[in-house]
């Protein structure tokens, strides 16, 4: 199959969003699709606003057209509400043709983070609007699939996401000289993270933060007590994971939390709030621990064997979601193949 999959989330940007879909791509590869990706590195880019770290595209209509155009695509599939995803939208709407769409981020409440007087419920009416357009939108989760169903969202699927156990595994730990037990949490440091309830409990041993974001400079100024080794990727960053002995994950917001499964893939437990993203991922008091008191969680979690979220990790590889991710745009695609295979009018 010729899939052409658009995003806003990409290379050199380092998040859950990016890690999954690379991960996606290597594997849909593997199985012998054809996969054009459609990102904002292709077209000039500009900051965006409050993260200027991530880049994102200017105008990218024309080029997003032109690239689609000549892919001539069995399967389209947007990725992100951004302007590349928009103007992939755009452009399928324009041509008829059927896509679909995929859930990975809670904007709303991150937006209503930054600017609390954006309301929470207006997000996603204006989500609702962009993915309902599509013949089908994936969700990682199935409580992730009963609350998009709560906001009005139809048409949800199930598309559940893997871990890289090649580059997530129990290796030699990097050498930090920190007081142990070494809680530590990786990923972005940004506000949606809520990175500071981990940083305020009071725990034996050390903290360790590893990542980057806009939250960071004022964290380190805040919490002159706390490790912060600021961004590791590849090997170095399983290193690190490895380091520590516990993985404390405060966010409240995310759809899956892919970095509880990459640490359970390094043998380290993970403790987290009871809520949607960790609950589809973490076996209580056997992978990791879920408490509203985090503190709890935490001081639980550092006694369990990491050797059942190694074996959970090799259960539940980038292959099957890949093959999963495939099979939902193979029963997306209309019932008559050719040259215009795409150019059907979307399924209201």
């Amino acid at each position: 199959m010729r899939i052409a999959l658009l995003t806003d989330a990409w290379r050199p940007q380092v998040n859950g969003v990016v890690t999954a879909l690379t991960a996606l791509v290597a594997e849909l590869e593997r199985a012998g699709h054809e996969v054009l990706v459609i990102h904002p590195g292709l077209f000039v880019t500009v900051p965006c606003p409050t993260y200027r770290e991530i880049r994102l595209a200017a105008a990218p209509l024309p080029g997003v057209a032109r690239r689609l155009q000549r892919f001539a695509p069995d399967a389209v599939h947007i990725a992100t509400e951004g302007s590349v995803g928009l103007a992939g939208w755009l452009y399928c709407r324009l041509r008829r043709w059927r896509f679909t769409t995929s859930f990975h981020t809670r904007f709303p409440e991150y937006i209503n983070a930054r600017w609390p007087l954006i309301p929470v419920g207006l997000g996603y009416r204006v989500l609702n609007r962009f993915h309902r357009r599509g013949v089908r939108t994936l969700v990682s989760t199935p409580p992730m699939v009963d609350f998009l169903s709560d906001q009005g969202f139809a048409r949800l699927a199930l598309w559940r996401r893997g871990v890289d156990t090649r580059l997530f595994r129990p290796v030699e730990p990097a050498a930090l000289d920190l007081p142990r037990p070494v809680f530590m949490y990786f990923g972005r440091v940004a506000p949606e993270k809520n990175v500071e309830a981990f940083l305020d409990l009071e725990l034996p041993g050390s903290k360790l933060v590893v990542g980057d974001g806009p939250a960071r400079a004022a964290l380190e100024r805040r919490h002159p007590d706390v490790h912060f080794a600021g961004m590791h990727l590849g090997e170095d960053l399983v290193r690190h994971i490895c380091a520590a002995d516990c993985m404390v994950f405060p966010s409240r917001t995310d759809t899956l939390g892919l970095v509880l499964m990459e640490a359970m893939a390094c043998g380290v437990p993970v403790a987290a709030y009871p809520v949607t993203g960790p609950m589809q991922v973490v076996q209580p008091h056997v992978t990791g621990v879920l408490d509203e008191d985090l503190r709890a969680a935490a001081l639980a979690a550092v006694e369990l064997d990491g050797q059942a979220g190694i074996a959970y990790a090799r259960a539940n590889g980038w292959a099957a979601s890949a093959a999963e991710f495939a099979a939902q745009l193979a029963l997306a695609r209309p019932r008559s193949h050719g040259s215009n295979t795409l150019a059907l009018e979307i399924s209201r």
